[in-house]
């Protein structure tokens, strides 16, 4: 299955649903390729480092931010999981170094993913 994370993720429950989502999928044996597109790229950032930032209203809380997330989901399922990002989005957000695990791929890619693809499934909005 081909997820395609669009737009930006931060406003709504975009980012659980998907994950979510991912989790069920890789339970049931499924395999499943995510790629994401405009603001969704900031989610798997390096300068997003591994905790969100400090809230005030608990500041001895340590929240993981998604890159941590996409992180150990991606380890947990090495050979099922596969995490890709548009390689000009990334340019054009400011999204430019991803964590290693993730792959930047050129949109015109991205075809060859939804061919690969039994199911595909859009999240978001452009």
């Amino acid at each position: 299955m081909l997820i395609k994370l669009l737009g930006a993720p931060h406003q709504t429950e975009l980012v659980t649903s998907a994950l979510r989502l991912t989790q069920a999928l890789l339970d049931r044996g499924a395999k499943v390729q995510i790629w994401t597109c405009g603001d969704a790229t900031t989610l798997t950032s390096t300068a997003l480092g591994d905790s969100k930032p400090l809230d005030l209203t608990d500041p001895d809380a340590d929240h993981p931010s998604t890159a941590l997330l996409v992180r150990e989901l991606l380890a947990a399922h090495p050979d099922a999981l596969y995490w890709y990002a548009c390689r000009f989005c990334c340019a054009d957000r400011g999204a430019g170094e991803q964590i290693s695990e993730v792959r930047e791929r050129p949109p015109a890619r991205f075809w060859a993913h939804v061919e690969a693809s039994e199911k595909v499934l859009a999240m978001g909005v452009c």
